[in-house]
């Protein structure tokens, strides 16, 4: 998933050089050799793509999920096109510096638009074509294979469910008629179905899978993969109920690295000091709006379960009236809550309630990126109901996180599932690059209001 990103986002940068040295021709009818062109207005080259790109980003042009309708795509692109032209314009204005020339901008930027809606259109259309989409033999035909079967059925990640193979006499739950093989002669079946990966998806695999079968197709070129490894590979989270501790320690990933924590820790400090100097003036203009509109302290204290599984105090600006768990206890935030103040739907909505969470990333109890943290009772609660729920605190618990951006606010221990999917997964592939999307999808998150309580 994330590679299709990349991928999408370097053909945009392409785009956007091309666009501007077409935009240059059109105007002048002529223009200079390409590394002339970079090397005297490489700044000004660099400015309009970082904001392009990081405005495609926003409008969801690298969302694998999205509808691969042209409509769809023209929509996102126009609106990625004005939204650009709105931010750069703003930025020429109070910078001239920045400006190629109004000619040169304005047909450049009209360029990038057509060419960026030809191109997504175009490789969406080639990825979803029967000769490349990625074709999928699932073996198995028991609840795990009719829920990989219903994922590739249902989620537009370019793959083509070729058929089930039936390797045990376990009671079917796939569609008879999707059945292509028994289990015997699987590398026939791969060649009559054209597989390009096998998906095994057993329950039970003690003595049932057909190793030597499966070995051959690997070395012949098919890929091979788990189910776990391919739910992983489609949804951006982990399949909790089908994976075991030797899955976690074998596969890829799981591996935090004191370099990597030493650069996240490094990027915390730098950033969160920043963030402080810049807050400071809101803090005085929040705490006067917050003891008006309600009774009680400005800021809110909670104890938090943080790094391995040791309790910090976070701090928040508070959103409720004061003693609001007095009667009821340590209960999760629930939609509408009646407990939240007039001016604490507004600082949750806008989640300038966090603010103050800054001083915990400075302190260094949290990190910018990383699990939410729960409160010790929910955890010891969940951790007796949730296989490996105590893994997510193995890295510091973050403001934000993948589970944040992928996931609505949660209150249910089946919320707490859906989410503990998603922190697995960011813990097993944490990198800076990741942390860097999450922070992007965080502020179209918070711009656009999602899941906030």
């Amino acid at each position: 998933m994330r590679n299709k990103i990349a991928f999408l986002i370097a053909g945009d940068i392409l785009l956007s050089v091309v666009a501007i040295y077409a935009g240059s021709f059109v105007r002048f009818e002529r223009v200079a050799a390409l590394p002339l062109l970079i090397e005297y207005e490489g700044f000004k080259i660099l400015f309009f793509i970082v904001v392009v790109t990081l405005v495609s980003y926003f409008v969801e042009l690298y969302d694998p999920n999205n509808n691969t309708c042209m409509k769809a795509i023209l929509s996102r692109v126009a609106i990625g096109v004005v939204v650009s032209f709105v931010i750069l314009s703003s930025f020429y204005y109070l910078m001239p510096f920045l400006m190629f020339g109004r000619g040169v901008f304005a047909v450049s930027l009209c360029l990038f638009g057509i060419l960026q809606f030809w191109g997504h259109t175009g490789y969406k259309l080639l990825l979803n074509l029967p000769g490349i989409a990625t074709r999928v033999l699932v073996v198995g035909t028991g609840p795990l294979a009719k829920q990989i079967g219903k994922l590739i059925l249902t989620t537009n990640h370019y793959h083509v469910l070729s058929g089930y193979v039936d390797c045990t006499s376990e009671q079917v739950y796939v569609p008879m008629d999707s059945v292509v093989s028994n289990g015997k002669e699987l590398e026939e079946t791969v060649k009559r179905e054209k597989a390009d990966k096998i998906v095994v998806s057993l329950s039970e695999r003690r003595g049932l899978i057909p190793l030597k079968d499966l070995l051959n197709c690997k070395l012949s070129g098919i890929e091979v993969v788990d189910a776990p490894s391919f739910y992983e590979q489609l949804t951006g989270k982990l399949l909790l109920e089908n994976i075991t501790p030797g899955w976690l320690i074998f596969s890829e990933g799981f591996r935090i690295t004191s370099l990597l924590r030493a650069g996240k820790r490094i990027i915390d400090l730098i950033l969160s000091t920043i963030g402080l100097v810049v807050v400071l003036p809101l803090i005085p203009v929040i705490a006067i709006v917050i003891r008006l509109d309600s009774p009680g302290p400005v800021f809110f204290r909670q104890v938090r379960v943080g790094e391995r599984e040791k309790n910090f105090t976070l701090y928040k600006f508070r959103s409720m009236g004061q003693d609001a768990e007095s009667k009821t206890g340590a209960v999760w935030a629930q939609k509408d809550d009646s407990r939240v103040t007039k001016v604490g739907k507004f600082l949750r909505k806008s989640r300038l309630d966090e603010i103050p969470q800054l001083y915990n990333v400075f302190k260094g109890d949290m990190s910018f990126v990383g699990p939410r943290p729960e409160r010790p009772e929910f955890v010891e609660k969940l951790k007796d109901i949730i296989p490996y729920y105590s893994e997510r605190h193995f890295v510091k618990p973050g403001i934000t996180g993948w589970a944040q951006v992928k996931y609505s606010y949660g209150s249910t221990v089946e919320d707490a599932i859906e989410k503990l999917r998603y922190d697995l997964y960011y813990i097993k592939n944490l990198s800076l690059f990741l942390d860097l999307l999450i922070v992007v999808d965080t502020t179209k998150v918070v711009l656009f209001g999602r899941g906030a309580r």
